[in-house]
């Protein structure tokens, strides 16, 4: 249970190249039955709201995508009372109107990863006592439709010409994509490709979170460009371009967000009627 100094609302993950969100900080070390989170985190005060920061690839970027424990960073953040998850990101484009410096919004995802554990609820029992049961969580829709709208309306009041809804496909990484897979991606109708987007989100969905993905399109990805294709550095010097103003949409995001105890969208009641073994460990 979090203390008052450690208490937050909203959880923001940053992805490659966005390290710090806030300034004014205590920085928490929290213990969860998956292991250790990816760093501590992060809580301060933004917008009269609590927020709690978690670097996704650490704060040295020593984590590559297959790596992180992202059961471990979803649990972390629920625990310090974190019930709405900003999940910012760097990705590469599939359309060629999808070019570096769109911001993206996505509506669905799809998974190619392979051997991420994807699940809470597996059965397997923890190091507390508690076994998980085997349990079916719908994410059909697996983005908030509040959190959504929230950062649509924020990055349009940023100067964003945001894309309202798209695919965002989840590569296993940490290598970027050979031109054949990027042309079928593209073809299948998919927008935006990236590494971390999943099992970010549908754990998220597991624990009764909502999460929302902003996504920056740092470069159009293999089989959409010519040349010779996108380089780890290029990614960053283009985030590193857009990274003030993505803080501050995020902080305009921040600030549309319902109140936790408001939440009435389809992530808050996808635990109703499930019985998970982790009742005890998921008290409010």
């Amino acid at each position: 249970m979090a203390s008052s100094s450690t208490a937050a609302e909203i959880g923001v993950i940053g992805g490659s190249g966005f390290y710090a969100f806030l300034d004014d900080v205590t920085e928490v070390t929290v213990d969860t039955p998956y292991g250790p989170p990816s760093d501590s985190l992060f809580v301060g005060e933004a917008a009269g709201r609590r927020i709690a920061f978690l670097p996704r690839h650490g704060r040295h970027h020593q984590l590559p995508p297959h790596r992180i424990n992202y059961r471990a960073n979803l649990w972390a953040l629920r625990s310090l009372g974190v019930r709405q998850v900003l999940g910012p990101c760097a990705v590469g484009g599939l359309r060629p109107d999808h070019g570096p410096g769109t911001l993206v919004v996505p509506d669905q995802l799809v998974d190619r990863t392979s051997g991420r554990v994807q699940t809470f609820y597996d059965g397997l029992p923890l190091p507390t006592g508690e076994v998980p049961r085997v349990v079916h969580v719908s994410t059909a829709d697996p983005y908030c439709p509040a959190g959504r709208d929230a950062a649509l309306r924020a990055s349009r009041g940023s100067g964003w010409e945001p894309v309202d809804g798209g695919t965002l496909v989840v590569i296993e990484g940490p290598r970027f994509s050979t031109r054949a897979e990027s042309r079928w991606y593209s073809a299948q109708g998919w927008s935006i490709v990236g590494m971390t987007g999943h099992p970010e989100a549908v754990l998220a969905r597991e624990l009764g979170l909502c999460y929302t993905s902003l996504a920056l399109v740092t470069d159009l990805d293999a089989g959409v460009e010519t040349g010779d294709g996108v380089t780890h550095e290029e990614v960053l010097a283009v985030f590193a371009q857009n990274i003030d103003r993505l803080r501050t949409t995020l902080f305009d995001v921040v600030k549309e967000l319902p109140a936790a105890a408001d939440r009435d969208c389809l992530c808050a009641h996808a635990l109703d009627g499930l019985t998970t073994g982790l009742e005890g460990l998921l008290e409010d």
